[in-house]
């Protein structure tokens, strides 16, 4: 990319990106990986230092990306709408920056040119997450680290 070329993120809107700009601009922080309890009677969405079975918390990334959804049902698809509505995706999601308007981070890959400044600068979860199969179910509420509204 020369300097006369803005990148893509500056550019399109999250609608018009290819599906490898899309996926490029996730910035594998894998906060989306975090278990999420809901409340039932209230809506509230409880955010937990777990994550998902699937999820190799060292490394960010998912033991199998390709069939995530297959293996995983409540893994969640991450799309337009979902950047739209989803009140937990964290601000520094490159979705919601590039949606909001805003820049990305120095951190992030698509700047940086390497996966390694997300955990440098902390915002990964690979500092303070646990895989959820290290859990009981009934002790990840031991494990709250946030609240949302619902929805």
């Amino acid at each position: 990319m020369d300097g006369d070329t803005l990148p893509f993120w500056k550019t399109k809107t999250l609608d018009e990106m290819t599906p490898s700009e899309w996926e490029s601009l996730c910035d594998g922080c894998a906060r989306c990986c975090l278990i999420k309890l809901e409340d039932e009677d209230t809506g509230k969405i409880h955010l937990t230092r777990l994550t998902c079975s699937m999820l190799t918390v060292r490394t960010c990334r998912c033991s199998n990306y390709p069939e995530r959804f297959d293996l995983m049902p409540d893994c969640i698809n991450i799309d337009v709408a979902k950047v739209r509505e989803l009140s937990w995706l964290p601000q520094t999601c490159g979705y919601r920056v590039v949606e909001e308007g805003r820049d990305l981070a120095w951190w992030h890959p698509l700047v940086s040119g390497t996966p390694e400044t997300v955990h440098q600068a902390g915002i990964s979860v690979r500092s303070f997450a646990m895989n959820e199969k290290r859990v009981k179910e009934e002790n990840y509420v031991r494990y709250i680290i946030e609240d949302f509204e619902g929805e």
